[in-house]
């Protein structure tokens, strides 16, 4: 274990959690998704909705494609691919190389909100990683992508399947 800090940290933080990196990751991804939660709030676009749509952005993405991407279970997905076909910012349409695939275009509505949502998404990072002293938010960054492009890759099989916590 590492030795403890003087950083500061939740005030209801018991002092074990301080060093566990799965807290601190989990911690971190609760706050800021929830700070994007609101920000998008007006927007009508919710961040996993977000990353579906930049995803899609990228090529000819299939459904089940995005979702291993971005991080989503089947079901939710399925719901997320719902709710921005609803609001008309994505559509399903069939793959041109597999009969079974739909891929996922974003639509012109589609971009013209997910433009907005960056900026809103750029204005918030800007600011989470500006708190961090010199260039420890380019560090941060740099880390988090290597150990997710990595070690962090893809998860391990588990008897029991990690669930992960839902936006409230």
């Amino acid at each position: 274990m590492a030795a403890p800090t003087d950083t500061p940290v939740p005030a209801t933080a018991p002092g074990p959690l301080t060093d566990n990196l799965c807290w601190l990751l989990s911690r971190a991804s609760h706050v800021l998704t929830t700070e994007l939660t609101a920000a998008l709030h007006d927007l009508g676009l919710a961040p996993r909705g977000h990353m579906v749509l930049i995803a899609a952005e990228t090529g000819a993405w299939s459904q089940t494609e995005i979702a291993k991407m971005v991080g989503l279970d089947k079901t939710t997905m399925v719901v997320t691919m719902d709710e921005l076909e609803r609001a008309g910012l994505a559509e399903r349409r069939p793959s041109p190389t597999d009969r079974r695939a739909r891929v996922i275009v974003v639509t012109k509505a589609g971009t013209r909100l997910l433009r907005k949502a960056d900026a809103i998404f750029d204005r918030i990072r800007g600011d989470v990683l500006s708190t961090l002293p010199g260039d420890q938010g380019t560090v941060l960054v740099d880390a988090l992508r290597t150990l997710v492009g990595d070690r962090l890759s893809e998860p391990v099989a588990t008897a029991q399947p990690v669930r992960r916590r839902a936006p409230r």
